[in-house]
């Protein structure tokens, strides 16, 4: 070492032992240093002082010999430790698989509780035991730098096996920026592609990639088959502050069984089926199940023109169906051969299905889902589902669905409490409590809840081709203080009993609908006399399509319960939905609630024998089928099943049976049905002016004494169509019926009275003249003979 150079094991301290004289002959003198000096530069260091022999050997003295550093520890500290035996963990990755060690080395950790022991294996093919560190934990020290993303296998063995994989704790996360960013602001329209379980390759290794929305889980573990439903080895990872929790699982794939087993705020845990699976086991058992779709769609020519038709101004005929009892036993892919030949043959336009989202009671036919993003297990697959849809579409049928985003059920491996505090209920209890089915309510308000629901809409009709979404029970989600008493409910921010979170998440969900998905429609089931249920979203509306006519259906059904003498007294029953008919865009339905719990079949509602109930039956269809708006019939009346409909059985198939001695009396109902449906897809003024009154005039809305209600219906170039019901069991010879002039002739199109359909045969074969005596209001008129209890549809000769 030279005198003038820096000893750097001596402390700063040592330079006042250098002793003064000595320090002053190497001094540099002033004016030299001066000489030196520029203007621009800082001034010239000094040299170190000069240190004497003894100087130095004192110094060296003064300093302690270095400590050596204690060797690096690979295991997983014992905090870390703790917090992952108890599944409080909210970053494994940052303590398991491959890390930098401080000496330049690559640190392997591995969690397997229950393993004997645990190798890793290099892609050089050498093996590296790892330590026993106790606990399940193990630990190796690589002298090699770890690169950033260390491609190692890991051999577990366990008694009697050893299970050879790559490490789940390598991996980078699945999930990128942007999905994190739309789940945070709640805009993911294609939420199921980010959340639920995924089968995919990760870094060029295949395996399922799982992700939970938990936010306020304390941590978060996979439990399935492929881990013998223990899943304290397989932690996941919290990504930020949106709540969600993910992990990549090399080796497993499509049909394992999982579960995600949460911790708590309290530390106590939860075993809970995805809230975005898209499979799940059959009922009762309550299971996830990893899938992915290999459906080939061959509807192509259907989607590419469902559009073409706004759904007002088309025909719209739709049976109703519970899949799992309208042939008890059938699965999706039995259905698939059956249904769309029927539904073709009667001519509807649309079926709908009651609710497919797995729901673990039958007896709510589906209307407490528990899996929203997964079709019923009880049927089949969901490629079995999607294959039902083709066949309906390949058949021209279009495709509706029951949705309930109204409320779930409060089963504890479900959504309710879903990660110890409610989460997507309302967290005010009078709020989710709803009052008439001891279900839970959404918590519309919260963003992550609106787009788990609105994401679900979109995912049936994108995932699924469905057409449209019949919404269930709108009304309850629209009051605060539906079915509740004064005191079990809080007014909103204007002092009103309109929730308006509810508004604002249908809103978003129609808007989103329509302009995702060309020519699918929504409808309501709404029963009030909420304004604009179907007017636009920036008119202030709801964004419907259509809405089911609640007041229509209640009204004509109790007029035709009354005996025909009383009739006359309750007319305006059949008159008065027309006063309100442009207010919204209406379907007709008579569903399965009007058909259930002592409220009878449709026929059965009927007053008379036999024979007059089948009439009634007949000559209500055929009116209905006239009346501006859309149809909704459920399975079984449209045969006159006498008995209600009950899920267990379905409806009653052997009325059809030849050998039934009564098998025509039902025939003709359900003759008439597609008769009925022919003529009106046949003819546009039954349909293509259904939201408009230039679509409508009454000839006779008032004769009430003689029980006759006659109207024309118009299409769009004009062209009219009369429809004539008589709901009296007397027949009424020349009867005058009002009519334009315009018209030279007309003949009959349609008469429930036919003898073919189980009528007295009562029918007017041959070409109708007006006369030019006015009536009615109008400037000429027919003379008719009006069958008992029947419609009479005429059209121009």
């Amino acid at each position: 070492m030279t005198s003038g150079a820096p000893n750097p094991k001596k402390k700063p301290a040592a330079k006042k032992a250098v002793p003064q004289k000595a320090a002053q002959q190497k001094a540099v003198p002033q004016k030299a240093a001066a000489k030196k000096a520029t203007p621009k530069k800082a001034p010239a260091r000094k040299s170190p002082p000069e240190e004497t022999p003894a100087a130095q050997a004192t110094a060296r003295a003064a300093v302690p010999p270095p400590v050596p550093a204690p060797p690096f520890d690979p295991a997983v500290p014992r905090p870390d430790q703790d917090r992952l035996l108890t599944g409080t963990h909210h970053a494994p990755h940052s303590v398991l698989g491959a890390h930098p060690a401080p000496a330049g080395g690559t640190a392997i950790r591995a969690f397997r509780p229950y393993a004997r022991a645990v190798t890793a294996v290099t892609p050089d093919g050498i093996r590296h035991p790892l330590q026993d560190d106790g606990n399940g934990f193990f630990s190796l020290l690589l002298p090699d730098p770890a690169p950033a993303t260390p491609a190692y296998r890991l051999s577990i063995e366990y008694d009697g096996t050893t299970h050879d994989t790559h490490d789940a704790y390598r991996f980078l996360p699945t999930l990128g920026d942007l999905d994190l960013h739309l789940i945070g602001e709640g805009r993911h329209e294609q939420l199921w592609t980010a959340l639920g379980a995924h089968p995919t390759t990760h870094d060029g290794v295949t395996g399922t990639r799982f992700a939970l929305w938990a936010p306020n889980a304390r941590g978060v573990r996979i439990a399935g088959t492929f881990n013998f439903w223990d899943g304290t080895g397989f932690p996941m990872r919290s990504l930020g502050s949106t709540g969600v929790w993910e992990l990549f699982v090399p080796g497993i794939g499509e049909g394992e069984l999982y579960k995600f087993e949460i911790t708590r705020p309290d530390g106590s845990k939860t075993l809970r089926a995805d809230p975005m699976a898209r499979r799940t086991q059959v009922p009762p058992q309550t299971a996830s199940i990893v899938t992915a779709s290999h459906y080939a769609w061959g509807d192509a020519d259907w989607l590419a023109h469902r559009a073409d038709t706004p759904v007002h101004e088309a025909p719209f005929s739709v049976y109703e169906v519970h899949l799992a009892s309208w042939r008890p036993g059938l699965t999706y892919r039995q259905l698939a051969d059956q249904l769309p030949a029927y539904v073709r043959e009667l001519g509807f336009t649309h079926v709908e299905f009651l609710p497919v989202a797995e729901h673990p009671f039958g007896g709510s036919w589906g209307y407490q889902v528990t899996g929203f993003y997964a079709p019923t297990a009880r049927l089949g697959s969901p490629d079995d589902f999607r294959y039902l849809v083709d066949a309906l579409h390949r058949a021209g049928i279009g495709v509706l669905m029951d949705w309930v985003p109204a409320h779930f059920p409060r089963d504890d491996w479900a959504l309710a409490e879903f990660d110890g505090r409610p989460l997507y209920e309302h967290e005010d209890p009078q709020r989710a409590a709803h009052p008439d089915w001891g279900t839970l309510e959404f918590d519309y308000g919260r963003r992550e809840v609106r787009n788990f629901l609105v994401a679900n809409a979109v995912y049936w009709c994108e995932e699924f081709h469905i057409d449209g979404l019949r919404v269930d029970a709108v009304a309850s989600m629209l009051y605060l203080d539906y079915s509740r008493e004064p005191g079990q409910w809080s007014p909103n921010a204007y002092g009103g009993r309109e929730n308006l979170d509810a508004v604002a998440f249908l809103q978003e969900m129609n808007a989103t609908v329509y302009r995702r998905c060309p020519g699918v429609v929504t409808v309501a089931e709404e029963s009030t006399a909420w304004d604009g249920v179907t007017r636009a979203t920036d008119s202030g509306g709801l964004g419907f399509g259509l809405k089911w006519n609640m007041g229509w259906m209640h009204d004509s059904l109790d007029y035709m319960a009354h005996d025909p003498v009383h009739r006359a007294y309750h007319h305006g029953e059949m008159t008065f939905s027309m006063v309100y008919a442009y207010s919204e865009n209406y379907v007709l339905p008579i569903s399965h609630d009007e058909v259930v719990h002592g409220k009878r079949s449709l026929v059965s509602k009927m007053p008379g024998d036999w024979w007059q109930q089948r009439a009634n039956l007949r000559a209500y269809l055929a009116f209905m089928w006239a009346h501006p708006g859309k149809q909704l019939l459920f399975m079984g009346q449209e045969f006159a099943q006498g008995a209600e409909w009950s899920e267990a059985h379905g409806p009653d198939w052997w009325l059809l049976d030849p050998a039934y001695g009564a098998e025509a009396d039902h025939r003709g109902v359900r003759d008439l049905v597609r008769d009925l449906n022919a003529a009106y897809r046949a003819h546009p003024s039954l349909w293509q002016r259904d939201t408009t009154p230039d679509g409508f005039e009454w000839i006779a809305g008032d004769a009430a004494d003689d029980n006759v209600f006659a109207f024309l219906r118009r299409a769009a170039d004009g062209t009219p169509l009369l429809a004539v019901t008589h709901l009296s069991p007397t027949v009424r010879p020349d009867y005058r019926v009002g009519v334009p002039d315009s018209v030279p002739a007309w003949t009959e199109l349609l008469n429930t009275d036919s003898a073919v359909y189980g009528g007295s045969g009562v029918v007017h074969p041959d070409e109708l003249k007006p006369e030019s005596t006015p009536w009615h209001g109008r400037p000429a008129s027919l003379t008719l003979t009006l069958p008992p209890l029947s419609t009479v549809w005429l059209r121009p000769a």
